[in-house]
């Protein structure tokens, strides 16, 4: 048995040998007391390596997926065996001290850790020893356990190319027990008597707890070495690329157009290691860069949040680097659309942009005049008008940088809306339908701004077949009881008129005219 290098695989190796030492002498309660002790010990410890290895394992399979490569993929397939190797060995091991806890009495009641016949020799030898080499029919677990352990060390040594370095620093192996000195018993004749002949059972229970220690610190070797031999440990930046970055992006004449310049380096292999975001939007990463696009759909100011998370492949530590560009959109030419019409109607919003070549647009005054107008900034680029008087000559007036200029627009009533009776402005109506209806709508056809109309009232005539004309006035859209009640008079061959029709629109002071309705019912 090699000398571990480990201090706490030495330290367990000496208490063994205190063990052994302990069974020369007169075994009192206190002495076996003393073996569950170091049972506990070991056992403890046995799963301080079992924690280290787990992540030693999730090292080595976050830098295999960090740095995709056969090589890394071979190194990780072979970590997982050493983890499978090591597992089962321990289960099986684990196994045995189970029916030694039940054929040496199951657990004391005292001490449910401790079988009731802790003291019990016989036990262990006839479970573990019992047998003869050359009738493996007949042979005590000791000799299976034997062929366990020689196979389990071989397994995880081919798993390292038999590696001499490792192999001399695995603690798992078996004792020389051929050239071991007689105890006064008589010599051994296989690794299990020498083991295990007449040992109490609470002489066994470290023992086999240190094979399972053993197990696991070998497997905390192989690990350690697969993980030394992985490559990628750690970004490598292998791009670079001049770059300027620019106080601002627009100068105007007389002003001076200043930059840094600088070259930048990138990983054209990090791949998931770099995520880059866009005002919180991911946006694809190819060779180390990510590209930014955006429609330059309106003018003014445009401002733009860069967050670049960087993911360390060995640790799993990201870093967060940010910040805020900006760039100027604009026209060739001083420009004040109107983003509907090129017309300012009364009483709704007219919304507006304005922008000036080579003037930030937080550098442009804007004001309006004529019309009764009035005007307001939404946005970096954007104003809302409104106007209250009919005109051809309402300007807006733009200066700033330098430079002034203006626009005019027509100032206007919104247009008649048309009065319908459903979805029919005139023409026949089924009975039913027609009195159906609740009274008269007022409709902007084909009106792009967001307004609405009312009816103020109206003239309602019928004129029964053969009969005289009923006439009655109606005020607002909806039918009152008095046209309510000759509506339901309604009979085919009858005929309903709507004369004298009004509306009132956003910004009127008074209804206006519209047109009115004839419908015949059938």
């Amino acid at each position: 048995m090699s000398i571990p290098k480990e201090p706490r695989q030495l330290m367990i190796n000496l208490m063994y040998l205190v063990l052994t030492a302990l069974l020369a002498l007169n075994v009192s309660a206190e002495v076996m007391n003393a073996f569950f002790s170091l049972d506990k010990g070991i056992t403890a410890s046995s799963a301080i390596v079992h924690d280290s290895n787990r992540q030693t394992m999730a090292g080595i399979s976050l830098q295999a997926d960090s740095y995709k490569d056969s090589l890394n993929a071979a190194y990780l397939e072979a970590a997982k065996q050493t983890e499978i190797l090591s597992a089962d060995l321990v289960k099986y091991v684990g196994d045995i001290r189970d029916t030694l806890m039940v054929r040496a009495g199951g657990p004391n009641p005292e001490h449910p850790d401790q079988p009731l016949r802790k003291k019990d020799k016989d036990v262990t030898t006839r479970y573990l020893v019992l047998g003869n080499p050359s009738t493996p029919e007949d042979d005590g677990v000791g000799f299976e356990l034997e062929k366990k352990i020689q196979e389990t060390r071989a397994a995880l040594l081919a798993l390292v190319n038999d590696d001499p370095a490792v192999a001399s620093s695995l603690p798992l192996g078996l004792e020389d027990w051929e050239n071991a000195a007689d105890d006064g018993h008589g010599k051994k004749t296989s690794w299990a008597d020498f083991k295990f002949r007449q040992m109490p059972v609470a002489a066994v229970f470290p023992m086999l707890s240190k094979m399972q220690s053993d197990a696991k610190a070998s497997e905390a070797a192989i690990l350690n070495h697969i993980f030394g031999k992985m490559t990628g440990e750690k970004i490598v930046f292998d791009g670079f690329e001049p770059v300027v970055a620019a106080s601002k992006g627009y100068v105007i004449r007389g002003e001076k157009y200043e930059a840094d310049v600088f070259l930048s380096a990138y990983s054209t292999s990090a791949g998931d290691n770099t995520k880059i975001y866009i005002n919180g939007s991911p946006v694809p990463v190819e060779n180390g860069k990510g590209n930014y696009t955006a429609s330059a759909s309106s003018i003014g100011t445009k401002k733009y949040n860069v967050k670049i998370e960087v993911t360390n492949p060995i640790n799993g530590e990201v870093k967060e680097y940010s910040k805020e560009f900006e760039y100027e959109v604009g026209e060739r030419s001083v420009t004040v659309s109107a983003d509907k019409m090129n017309v300012f109607y009364i009483g709704v919003d007219n919304p507006i942009s304005v922008s000036a070549a080579g003037v930030s647009t937080n550098d442009l005054r804007v004001n309006i005049s004529g019309g009764g107008g009035s005007i307001s900034k939404t946005g970096s680029a954007n104003f809302n008008v409104t106007v209250s008087t009919p005109t051809d000559d309402c300007r807006v007036n733009v200066s700033g940088g330098g430079m002034s200029d203006s626009k005019v627009f027509r100032v206007k009533r919104i247009p008649d809306p048309v009065a319908r009776l459903g979805n029919k402005a005139d023409g026949s109506m089924g009975n039913g339908e027609f009195k159906a209806q609740q009274g008269l709508i007022a409709w902007l056809d084909n009106f792009d701004f967001d307004a609405k109309c009312d009816i103020q009232g109206y003239r309602l005539v019928r004129v029964p077949k053969r009969q005289d004309p009923i006439e009655v006035i109606n005020s607002g859209g909806s039918y009152k009881s008095e046209a309510k009640r000759i509506i339901d008079m309604a009979k085919p061959g009858d005929t309903f008129y709507f004369f004298e029709v009004k509306a009132r629109c956003p910004g009127d002071k008074a209804g206006r005219p519209i047109n009115s309705l004839v419908f015949n019912i059938k």
